[in-house]
């Protein structure tokens, strides 16, 4: 399996969080649900990334898998 993630979308993911929840957002690329985890990282590298939400509100998750600030969107994807 290949140690590049695939990219998800070319944009982030806007959700809407609620405060103390805990969010698992997808590395690999690979998950239906993006941008949480559906377990498609079986048997790669790859794990999912813990995010518990500090506040409610709206947070932008990496779509493109090359965020440095993942699982939260740094603009990466536009340099894609």
């Amino acid at each position: 399996m290949s140690d590049t993630p695939v990219v998800a979308q070319k944009s982030p993911f806007p959700v809407e969080v609620t405060e103390g929840k805990t969010y698992f957002w997808c590395s690999c690329g690979k998950s239906s649900k993006q941008p949480f985890c559906d377990g498609s990282h079986k048997g790669s590298d790859f794990a999912p990334v813990k995010f518990t939400a500090p506040a409610d509100k709206k947070v932008f998750f990496c779509g493109c898998k090359a965020s440095a600030r993942s699982p939260l969107c740094d603009g990466s994807h536009s340099k894609l």
